[in-house]
């Protein structure tokens, strides 16, 4: 699963990474992206990639109320295409949110955990994203991350893992809608070598701490080193 990353990029690194065509005046950085924060989505439409900022948490079209956002944090790449939840969104709008890096908490210790991409400083997770129109008439826009089986750098940590384009295949996924044989292959675990990780402090644990320094690399004691 994936219940937190960070994403601080400027949005001048951010068009450097995928050239938008809209303006976006500024976002809230987030050391510490929690659900129900508004983040930076790229999505596609017939003029062009857009960044934008959805909520995380997908509510569907058809919700009666906002609450089940809650719960759509993640979508399951094996069956989001299927799912009542999620098939709309699979099938028409595919998004992209870019990130810095995600944390996991290891088993069982609970050990946070910040993993990153190495040599890759702006990564994106494969997403689905949502309109839903409040009962006061305002549109919403949320999103969901898709995730999948955990790869050999992950297997230690968490079984799951976020769906993570290898990059320069960011494009394919925004232009996979509609097409499950393409989606579905790019939603394998990402091959082991591009990741690494290291351990933090537990200030990651509360979404208000959304500062750098709680991405400093923290010297673990010895009885809880993480062998790799």
């Amino acid at each position: 699963m994936c219940g937190r990353f960070a994403i601080y990029s400027s949005l001048q690194d951010l068009f450097k990474y995928i050239e938008y065509i809209n303006e976006l005046e500024a976002y809230d950085l987030r050391y510490n992206a929690a659900p129900t924060n508004r983040l930076p989505v790229y999505r596609k439409d017939k003029d062009g990639v857009r960044l934008e900022t959805f909520r995380w948490g997908l509510i569907p079209f058809w919700a009666k109320d906002e609450s089940i956002g809650s719960k759509l944090i993640n979508a399951r790449s094996e069956t989001a295409h299927e799912k009542p939840s999620f098939r709309s969104a699979f099938k028409a709008r595919h998004c992209l949110i870019p990130a810095n890096g995600f944390f996991e908490w290891r088993k069982p210790d609970k050990q946070p955990m910040f993993i990153f991409l190495r040599d890759q400083p702006i990564f994106s997770f494969a997403g689905l994203w949502e309109r839903w129109v409040t009962p006061g008439g305002s549109p919403l826009h949320t999103f969901t991350i898709l995730t999948t089986d955990a790869n050999e750098t992950m297997r230690g940590i968490h079984h799951r893992m976020p769906v993570i384009l290898p990059p320069g295949r960011e494009m394919e996924w925004l232009d996979s809608e509609g097409d499950l044989d393409t989606s579905m292959q790019l939603m394998k675990p990402l091959e082991s070598d591009w990741m690494d990780f290291y351990p933090i402090s537990g200030q990651v644990n509360s979404p208000r701490n959304n500062f750098a320094e709680i991405l400093a690399r923290q010297v673990p004691d010895q009885d809880s080193i993480c062998f790799r």
